[in-house]
């Protein structure tokens, strides 16, 4: 099983337009400092898979110019854009991961590569709160799906629907129908709904990068628990996060 990252990528955010070229910690921006996150994960290719909208040649540039490997494919059919830009990378195992978020945990996906070298799972993911972590707020993990499954996917779903929009939504959906393996997220993260560090708004992004460039001063390689307990001791921005949450649906 040869096993790679790949971001998903565009700049048409229909919220915050461009957001992953933003500066975010000093002079990187939001998707650099996602990409030094993975790139801590050793032995792992990582590829930005993005889309052939003229719009996203700036970040073409911008992440070529950075020796970072670029694929480009379909705008809105995304499962077909995971799937060509895999072939293209010759890679059968995927982490897929959504340029938004910048808080990666890259020892969650290290963790997630250990087990997906062992499991013949088409899928394997993060749970948290009685649900896939793809499906919350949070913009703490990834998730791993095999080629073929996402092959299967697109022979057996058509273009346009959701399975093509949201790469592995069909599958964990159709449990009797795909090998599905969960870790259960940290007790300390479990039952919690008032953490939202994914950047899909102006207000996100200045929320994150606060956090970000707190915890940063306090320890140069913070973890999961860090960010908890900064967040606990800092209400306001915890009500901030918890009226985009509202506001957002999620």
């Amino acid at each position: 099983m040869n096993i790679g990252i790949i971001i998903q990528a565009r700049m048409g955010s229909v919220r915050l337009h461009g957001k992953i070229l933003k500066k975010f910690y000093g002079e990187e921006t939001l998707i650099e400092v996602l990409l030094n996150n993975l790139h801590k994960v050793e032995g792992t290719k990582v590829i930005v898979a993005t889309s052939v909208n003229e719009n996203n040649d700036d970040l073409e540039t911008f992440l070529l110019n950075k020796g970072e490997l670029v694929y480009r494919g379909s705008e809105n059919d995304v499962l077909d854009r995971f799937i060509r830009a895999a072939e293209a990378n010759n890679v059968d195992g995927i982490i897929r991961i959504c340029s938004d978020n910048p808080f990666m945990d890259w020892r969650g996906i290290t963790e997630l590569i250990q087990k997906a070298k062992v499991s013949d799972a088409d899928y394997i993911g993060f749970r948290i709160n009685d649900k896939p972590s793809i499906l919350t707020h949070f913009g703490f993990w990834g998730e791993y799906v095999t080629l073929d499954a996402l092959k299967r996917v697109a022979f057996a779903t058509e273009e346009g629907t959701l399975a093509h929009e949201h790469v592995t939504y069909h599958i964990y959906n159709h449990p009797n129908e795909y090998k599905c393996e969960w870790i259960v997220c940290p007790v300390y993260l479990q039952n919690r709904n008032d953490i939202r560090l994914t950047v899909d708004t102006l207000d996100d992004l200045i929320n994150a990068t606060k956090v970000y460039s707190d915890l940063k001063a306090q320890n140069d390689n913070f973890v999961l628990q860090d960010v908890v307990s900064y967040l606990d001791a800092h209400e306001d921005i915890k009500q901030s996060m918890l009226k985009n949450i509202t506001q957002n649906n999620k």
